[in-house]
C-alpha cells in the first residue's frame, strides 16, 4: 500500500541537532537551531512564565476545549504588542485576530486563506529566509519566488534590487517580511528604508505579511515593530504572524497569534469568520496551557513589565555576545572587517564562512552550525566564545 511512498530526508536543522547529541566532544558548542539559552547555557523559564503557571495551577482546574480562535486574553495581548496599547485601529475594530499553533500555525493559516480568498495571488519571500516559509506557503499550494535581500560578498542588503524587483510584481501579490531580527541573515531595514518598502507596496497593491519572531531582541519592543505600524499609518491592509516561543521562552507550547489588519469593522468580522474556519478544518482549537500564560503575562500591568525587563536581558545578553566575538576575530585577523557582526539583529547571524569551513568546525572541533553559516549567538556564553572564536579564526585564515 505504501511501497511508493517517498522518504523524507529530514529537516537539516534538526538532523545537525541530532548529529550534535551524537558528538562526544567534551568542548562541542551548539549554535544551529534557533533558540535562546542562557548564560549557563541553559532553556530559561522566564520569573514572569513562573509566576503565571503559579496562578494557573492554584487551583488546578479542568482543560476544556478552547474557542476556535482562541482566549480573548491571548488575542488582545497579541494585538497590543504589535499595534501599540490603545491604537486607533484597535478601538476601531480593524484587527481580525486568532491565537495559534506557534508563529508556524499563524503561518500556515494564512497561507490557507491566501490561497482561499487570493487564489491567483503569489508569495515572495526574501533570499534568504527561514526555510519553513517557504514549504508552510507551497503546502497550501500558493506559488513562492524569492526576491533579492542578502548581499553576501558585502554582508549588507540588495536595497536597491530589492525595490527594483517589488515594482515588477503584480497586484495583490504577497510580500513576505521580517518586521525585525532578520532569520536567518540578522541584517535588518533601517526605518527610512521601511518607509520606502512600505510606499511601493502601496502603490503597487501588494499585501504585506510580516512574520515577526523575535519581538524585543532586536531594538525594542515598540521600534521592533516599526514595521507594522508605519503599515497601518499608511493604511495598508496587513497580515501579521507573531510568536511567543522566543521571547517569553515558550518554544513547546506552541504559542503564536495571526493577526489581519482590514480597511473596515465589517471586513474585519468577515476576516476574522474565515480565520475561525481556516483554524476549524486545520486543527480545530489552539492549545490551552500556553495561551493561559499568555494572557496572565501581557494582561498584567506588574508580570508585563517584569516580561519586558527579562526580554532586554536576553537582548543584551546576545548583544554582548557579538560584541565579544568581533574582538577577538578581529584580534586573531586584523586585516579583515568583521563589523557586520554587530550590525546584525537578534539571536542569528550570518557569519560568512563558506559550506566547507561550516564543516571544518563541526568535524574538528565540534562547532555545530548551518551550513549556510548562519549561526544561532544566543548559543554562545563566556565558557564557550573564545573557544568558538578561537576556531572560526583558524578556518577563517586558512
Amino acid at each position: 500500500m505504501f511501497e511508493r511512498i517517498d522518504y523524507y530526508a529530514g529537516d537539516p536543522i534538526l538532523g545537525l541537532m541530532e548529529k550534535y547529541s551524537a558528538d562526544n566532544n567534551p568542548n562541542k558548542v551548539n549554535l544551529g537551531i534557533g533558540i535562546y539559552y542562557d548564560e549557563s547555557g541553559v532553556l530559561p523559564v522566564l520569573d514572569c512564565v513562573k509566576t503565571a503557571e503559579a496562578r494557573i495551577a492554584d487551583p488546578i482546574a479542568p482543560r476544556p476545549y478552547l474557542p476556535m480562535a482562541g482566549l480573548p486574553g491571548h488575542r488582545k495581548g497579541c494585538q497590543e504588542l504589535l499595534f501599540g496599547k490603545g491604537a486607533q485601529i484597535l478601538k476601531d475594530g480593524l484587527v481580525a485576530t486568532t491565537a495559534t499553533i506557534g508563529g508556524s500555525g499563524a503561518l500556515k493559516v494564512g497561507a490557507e486563506f491566501i490561497h482561499q480568498w487570493f487564489p491567483q495571488s503569489k508569495c515572495y519571500v526574501s533570499d534568504p529566509t527561514w526555510g519553513n516559509h517557504i514549504a508552510i506557503f507551497e503546502g497550501s499550494d500558493v506559488e513562492v519566488g524569492k526576491y533579492p535581500y542578502y548581499d553576501k560578498a558585502n554582508s549588507s542588503i540588495k536595497f536597491d534590487e530589492m525595490i527594483a524587483f517589488f515594482e515588477t510584481l503584480n497586484k495583490h501579490d504577497v510580500i513576505l517580511l521580517h518586521p525585525c531580527c532578520h532569520n536567518p541573515t540578522g541584517m535588518d531595514l533601517t526605518q527610512a528604508q521601511w518607509d520606502t518598502v512600505l510606499n511601493v507596496i502601496k502603490a503597487h497593491e501588494l499585501i504585506p505579511f510580516m512574520d515577526i519572531a523575535y519581538q524585543g531582541f532586536g531594538e525594542d519592543m515598540d521600534s521592533d515593530a516599526y514595521a507594522i505600524r508605519k503599515a497601518v499609518e499608511m493604511g495598508l491592509p496587513l497580515f501579521v504572524s507573531n510568536s511567543f516561543s522566543k521571547n517569553l521562552s515558550l518554544y513547546g507550547e506552541r504559542v503564536g497569534g495571526l493577526s489581519v489588519v482590514c480597511p473596515t469593522a465589517d471586513e474585519a468580522e468577515r476576516v476574522f469568520g474565515q480565520l475561525n474556519a481556516m483554524v476549524r478544518r486545520i486543527y480545530s482549537s489552539p492549545p490551552s496551557h500556553g495561551g493561559h500564560v499568555v494572557d496572565i503575562v501581557m494582561n498584567d500591568d506588574a508580570l508585563h513589565e517584569q516580561w519586558v525587563g527579562e526580554v532586554y536581558a536576553m537582548r543584551d545578553r546576545i548583544k554582548a555576545m557579538r560584541l565579544k566575538l568581533k574582538s577577538v576575530l578581529e584580534a586573531k585577523i586584523p586585516n579583515r572587517n568583521f563589523d557586520y557582526i554587530t550590525r546584525q539583529n537578534g539571536m542569528f547571524s550570518f557569519t560568512g564562512l563558506t559550506p566547507e569551513q561550516v564543516e571544518r568546525l563541526q568535524s574538528e572541533f565540534g562547532i555545530y552550525m548551518v551550513s549556510n553559516s548562519r549561526m544561532c549567538v544566543a548559543g554562545l556564553n563566556t565558557s564557550n566564545i573564545d573557544y568558538v572564536a578561537n576556531a572560526m579564526a583558524d578556518v577563517l585564515k586558512d
